[in-house]
């Protein structure tokens, strides 16, 4: 598995018996999203003509990884749906309201993982569960590995970067006004991005 240290220079074994990289297996273990040094945003269609981007400034998360198996690790996020940021205040405001994410009766945005794979490389797959508002459909986020390296202050962190296309409609986000020229002021079609640094937890005594 690429993902979890690109400097993986063991030789693939000759016998049946699966040898696993220490390095990656040192990698294992429980961590939390850094919110000061990661991003969840998304772009959209506006007007036909441009893009809209935006993220959320508030949200917290944990990964459980594991080194020797991929498939076994797993990631849980909440985004609270206030805190989103499109750079104009009362776009900001038209967004938490009951127009779009009616934030004061749905203050999170959730992501539950259900499957993790490897695609390739240090590219990875994750399926889940999104929350929006009061509707859950299944996501696939797609994630490149960015590396792994122990911060200035000891921490060990880890690094990915994705994004996963969606219909704000399948998740009862259908607000939208007609265009004198033709089409819809803002498109269905969203993209979300993330940019996710985590850390380790400490190992418990």
């Amino acid at each position: 598995m690429a993902l979890f240290n690109r400097k993986n220079n063991v030789a693939p074994s000759t016998t049946a018996t699966l040898v696993v990289d220490p390095a990656l297996a040192a990698l294992t273990g429980d961590y939390s999203i850094d919110p000061a040094h990661s991003s969840i945003g998304f772009t959209v269609r506006h007007a036909m003509v441009t893009n809209v981007r935006g993220s959320f400034g508030e949200h917290e998360g944990t990964l459980k990884l594991d080194g020797a198996d991929p498939a076994n690790s797993s990631a849980s996020i909440d985004v609270r749906i206030a805190s989103v940021d499109t750079g104009i205040a009362d776009r900001d405001g038209h967004l938490v309201s009951g127009d779009f994410f009616d934030a004061e009766k749905f203050p999170l945005m959730t992501f539950r993982s259900t499957r993790a794979e490897q695609l390739g490389g240090d590219t990875y797959r994750v399926t889940g569960d999104l929350t929006i508002k009061d509707v859950t459909r299944p996501l696939s986020i797609d994630l490149e590995f960015n590396g792994s390296a122990t911060d200035v202050y000891g921490a060990e962190r880890v690094g990915f970067e994705g994004s996963a296309d969606i219909l704000r409609s399948d998740w009862g986000l259908t607000w939208n006004a007609a265009l004198e020229t033709g089409g819809v002021m803002v498109s269905d079609k969203v993209k979300l991005t993330f940019d996710i640094s985590a850390i380790k937890a400490a190992p418990q005594a």
